[in-house]
């Protein structure tokens, strides 16, 4: 038996599942995602990670592109479609998938019938642009403050 006090940083596997909890694009009636925010429970605040479950015949967010925060995806279970930039590929456990910023558009589906299971992460800043294209809207979250535009108006 150990006399190691708990790292406050450190979640274990019952944790990160008791934690859970499944949410929905609010622009995107097929998005279904059930997850967990790993780094906001493991106190980080600059970095975002999540462990996140995609069922069969799901979506995870609405098209996006960012303009500021970079992000990325790593498959851990599962096949699914990533649709980048208007083109559709193939992944499965072990790929790994990269936004740099300005980024092109994405958005993760899921056509098999099989959960996809992936980590998916990026940066935190203090401000984020993000364009929704196919919808023609623009998100600009100051803090927690968002905004939302509609591009063809010649937004800022």
């Amino acid at each position: 038996m150990s006399n190691k006090k708990n790292y406050a940083h450190l979640l274990r596997r019952a944790q990160i599942k008791a934690e859970e909890s499944t949410f929905s694009h609010p622009w995107n009636a097929k998005s279904e995602i059930t997850g967990t925010h790993l780094s906001g429970l493991a106190g980080l605040v600059r970095t975002g990670v999540s462990l996140v479950r995609i069922p069969p015949g799901k979506e995870s967010f609405a098209y996006h592109m960012h303009h500021r925060e970079e992000e990325w995806i790593y498959v851990i279970a599962g096949q699914g479609l990533a649709i980048i930039d208007d083109e559709e590929y193939e992944l499965g456990a072990g790929d790994f998938v990269a936004f740099p910023t300005p980024s092109v558009p994405h958005q993760m589906t899921n056509p098999s019938k099989y959960d996809l299971i992936y980590l998916m992460g990026g940066e935190n800043k203090n401000y984020e642009i993000a364009d929704f294209p196919t919808l023609d809207k623009r998100m600009i979250r100051r803090g927690t403050e968002i905004e939302i535009f509609t591009l063809s108006d010649g937004v800022p």
